[in-house]
């Protein structure tokens, strides 16, 4: 009768294969036994030896063999089979389970610490070589798992061939795979506690198939050769938040479509067309919604599968390097959307991964978005920390981007976001902060400023957290800059208004100064505002086609002047007359139109001004950078102001909100001297009626004040600097 031991390893049972495979002394010789799939045949002999194998006896039809080594005194130096399949010749093969731990100790301990900054070079799949011998190096972690193992291409996915080696207590899984190599499609077969059977992708895998497909592949080396190490040197220098910085945001499923296979462009297309196109209109960074794996292109990309992983619809990982490298040369810097929040339910994913809920909070009223439908991490277990964090660093080294937008950061904040009384937990102070996901937050964000200096993390934060962009070191979250949506809402929602009534709404266009100097901004018009009904950024306007042309122009003036980053959506850019689909691509037949190519034309000046004029962003977090010239003209919808920063020229800013031209309007200014024009969003180039001022104006003194006189257009923004 077969060892119980060797009856529950064949069925895939045993929790421990390393404890009976491999080589072990018995009486006074050496045992193997090996699991060999699909052959004749199997014979054992010693390693470098041409001596005739030792014959192997078939313990179980599933390919459980069995050889006695001859006795000697000390372990054999190492082992290879011999096996025969069918007509072929017997080959050589090594077997997974003669090699010993692969995972240093030192890393385990870093690991349950959640302290090991380089994860993805731990966990997931590697093809490295040990001992001489190439192969794959596969390790997880799967906390409660009775059994893993890697199932893939080359033993057609059962699991019963390649189970891994338990590392005790830390939950990590692993083994080396020798034979097999790059390219390989793979997965982790996991049996649970309560003998349910899952087939999970790798959480830390570098490249995934294409989507509808959802197995993980085993990464090439990269090949890329980087040439962007001076842009590199440049951004570690330096204030960052002192430089320009206006983002072009695009999803890439959608920005070209029906291009290269399947309809999803290429990420080396991406970089030269998306490339191209930012650079001609002037933004100096793209923002890219989560790029990361993920399986349905509908949610834009925020319902992430594979948190190391490039989208494979636009290629392998060194596309996406090639991607940021071409944008590098451009001088284009690259943001993306990073998840740390939740995950999709997907069962080939991370959700309830081992059987239990190791990623995810257990209790469903911390552990579940009911809203999303999604799962949220769990933020005070350490090695869920890691791996988020390591997921984050890993952008950065790995493909060299410069910033991090973490997406919805409220709802990580907060725990009962989007919870009713009842449906949440309430912190060890009875309040509803999450504490441990803002310590996480102040942990990334913390290793982000020391060891990456220039890389901006930037928080799409919705509530009046205090210090979201405060250091770490005083109680802060430490992100660098904070998507202002007060700001975004209350513009929109003024803009929307009929002219006639904006009047009543004054306070909308001017309140955000009350708050300007609380945390540091982006100012988005965003994705979020141009779907589900809200109409595009265009359509949001009220009037005729040329009035709605004129408040476009005149928001991207407004934009580029206020203190802050501007952030436009794709599309926005020629005021395209939908809204955002993700099916679609932007229709950029409009971008050709005579009226829609002054809009354009507009913008690129607008962030040419912004880029051009230190005093437009040099001092953007600072009160001493904005003055109000003139924020209580009710009536009229009029609003000036200063923009200031020391050893530069300032530059004035003029709004007329309402489609009455203001003739001859007064601003206030410092004293006598001449202002020129720098932008007239009435301009006729852009399509306006060409009713503004020309010429250099001068401040003549009226009573104790000089006044500087100008034709202020209806519905029009005017910016003026000293001559």
């Amino acid at each position: 009768m077969m060892d119980p031991r060797l009856v529950e390893l064949a069925d895939g049972r045993h929790g421990d294969p390393f404890s009976l495979l491999g080589l072990h002394p018995e009486g006074d010789g050496w045992i193997v036994r090996t699991l060999v799939r699909g052959a004749d045949a199997v014979g054992v002999r010693i390693r470098g030896q041409r001596s005739k194998p030792v014959p192997a006896e078939l313990l179980h039809p599933m390919g459980l063999w069995q050889a006695h080594l001859p006795a000697r005194q000390t372990r054999p130096p190492g082992y290879e089979l011999v096996v025969a399949r069918g007509a072929a010749e017997p080959a050589v093969e090594h077997d997974a389970f003669e090699f010993g731990t692969i995972i240093p100790d030192f890393d385990i301990d870093l690991l349950r610490a959640g302290q090991h900054r380089h994860l993805g070079h731990i966990l997931g799949a590697h093809a490295v070589e040990v001992g001489g011998i190439p192969g794959v190096r596969f390790a997880v972690w799967a906390p409660n798992a009775r059994r893993v193992s890697v199932v893939g291409d080359w033993n057609g996915f059962d699991g019963r061939y390649h189970p891994m080696r338990w590392r005790g207590s830390s939950g990590i899984w692993e083994i080396f795979i020798p034979g097999i190599g790059t390219g390989q499609r793979y997965k982790y077969e996991i049996l649970a506690q309560d003998g349910a059977l899952r087939v999970k992708a790798d959480p830390v895998a570098w490249q995934a198939e294409v989507p509808p497909a959802t197995a993980s592949i085993v990464p090439a080396p990269s090949t890329h050769r980087w040439t962007d190490q001076d842009w590199l040197d440049t951004r570690a220098v330096g204030d960052p938040l002192a430089r320009p910085l206006a983002v072009y945001e695009v999803h890439v499923g959608s920005w070209w479509r029906d291009r290269d296979q399947g309809g999803w462009p290429g990420w080396r297309w991406l970089a030269d067309h998306v490339g191209a196109h930012a650079k001609a209109l002037g933004f100096t960074h793209i923002e890219l919604l989560p790029p990361a794996q993920h399986p349905f292109e509908g949610s834009w990309g925020y319902q992430v599968t594979g948190q190391y992983a490039p989208n494979s619809r636009h290629g392998t990982p060194d596309d996406f390097r090639a991607f940021v490298d071409r944008l590098h040369g451009l001088g284009l810097g690259v943001i993306v959307d990073f998840v740390p929040g939740h995950f999709p339910k997907d069962d080939f994913s991370l959700a309830r991964f081992d059987g239990t809920p190791c990623y995810e909070y257990a209790d469903p009223r911390e552990g579940e978005h009911k809203g999303w439908g999604t799962c949220v991490f769990n933020f005070r277990r350490p090695e869920v920390r890691n791996f988020l964090i390591a997921a984050a660093l890993h952008w950065i080294r790995e493909f060299h981007i410069d910033g991090l937008r973490v997406d919805a950061v409220s709802s990580m904040l907060y725990r009962d976001y989007d919870r009713k009384d009842g449906e949440w937990v309430a912190n060890e102070d009875g309040g509803n902060a999450n504490h441990e996901a803002a310590s996480l937050l102040r942990e990334l964000n913390g290793i982000v400023r020391a060891e990456h200096p220039g890389v901006l993390c930037i928080a799409e934060e919705s509530t009046a957290w205090q210090g979201v962009t405060a250091p770490p070191e005083i109680g802060g979250l430490g992100f660098h800059l904070k998507w202002n949506m007060g700001w975004m809402h209350d513009t929109l929602s003024f803009m929307a208004l009929d002219p006639v009534l904006r009047s009543g709404s004054h306070d909308r266009i001017t309140f955000h100064q009350w708050y300007a100097y609380d945390d540091k901004w982006v100012l988005p018009l965003s994705h979020d505002e141009v779907v589900h009904g809200k109409r595009s950024l265009i359509d949001k306007m009220p009037g005729d086609w040329w009035c709605k042309r004129a408040q476009l122009r005149l928001l991207y003036a407004w934009q580029a002047a206020v203190p802050g980053r501007p952030l436009l959506f794709q599309g926005a850019e020629f005021g395209m007359g939908r809204e955002f689909d993700w099916t679609r691509s932007p229709d950029w037949a409009e971008a050709a139109e005579p009226d829609r190519r002054g809009l354009t034309a507009c913008l690129a000046e607008a962030l040419a001004l912004y880029r051009g004029e230190p005093a437009l962003h040099r001092r953007d977090d600072h009160r001493d950078g904005f003055r109000w010239v003139d924020c209580e003209n009710r009536a009229e919808s009029i609003v000036a102001f200063l923009r200031l920063a020391p050893g530069v020229r300032p530059v004035l800013a003029a709004f007329n909100f309402t489609p009455v031209p203001r003739p001859d309007y007064p601003l206030v200014v410092d004293g006598e001297g001449s202002w020129r024009i720098l932008l007239d969003t009435d301009a006729a180039r852009f399509g306006g009626a060409g009713a503004g001022s020309t010429g250099p104006l001068s401040a003549r003194r009226e009573g104790d004040r000089w006044v500087l006189r100008l034709h202020l257009p209806a519905l029009a923004a005017v910016l003026l600097a000293p001559a």
